[in-house]
């Protein structure tokens, strides 16, 4: 009788992990079709090339590599689901350091590396979009003709900057003020 029971544990032992291991498997699998959903990130060269056959807005996330919210946005926000499906459907979205040191070629223009301004130089692409106002992370969305709509310093969480990428995806800023939109939203 007790070699009976015995079987009968490891087998329900086994069955047990068994059960484990597919459930884990099952998990592993919707976890990484969701880490598939992410934002599609170009350059700024691979972004204007873009425009000559399909124009969309463009989003640039202005970071710096020591900067710890940029790094945050990048964890948590810009990983949020309907951030990555907004930013599908109205921008092209583009990584910019401000600390580059490769130029950038624009409208007839070469951006450069300037080690003379500010503590640690700065990128003239990214000095002459934020107006000089250096700060990060900043977003600046341009539209289709690649004309700034706005400037948008500092951390956003996922909810505010849905908000603010709907309000200029969808050209409500053509329309109404962001206070009055976000208003609108239930905010």
């Amino acid at each position: 009788m007790r070699i009976s029971s015995l079987k009968s544990l490891t087998f329900f032992a086994a069955l047990i992990l068994a059960c484990a291991s597919f459930s884990s498997q099952t998990t592993s699998a919707e976890h990484s079709s969701a880490a598939v959903e992410k934002i599609q990130w170009l350059t700024w060269d691979e972004a204007i090339a873009r425009m000559a056959t399909e124009p969309k807005k463009i989003f640039v996330d202005v970071y710096t590599d020591w900067c710890g919210w940029c790094k945050r946005m990048d964890a948590t926000t810009f990983v949020d689901p309907a951030i990555v499906s907004l930013m599908d459907e109205h921008f092209y979205a583009v990584k910019l350091d401000a600390e580059q040191r490769e130029t950038i070629e624009y409208d007839n223009h070469t951006f450069a590396y300037r080690s003379d301004v500010g503590r640690r130089g700065v990128h003239e692409l990214a000095y002459s979009l934020l107006d000089g106002r250096m700060s990060y992370p900043s977003y600046i969305y341009l539209s289709e003709e690649q004309q700034r709509i706005s400037i948008s310093p500092g951390y956003k969480d996922a909810e505010t900057m849905k908000i603010e990428l709907t309000f200029i995806g969808a050209d409500h800023y053509k329309s109404q003020s962001y206070e009055d939109f976000r208003a609108g939203q239930g905010n």
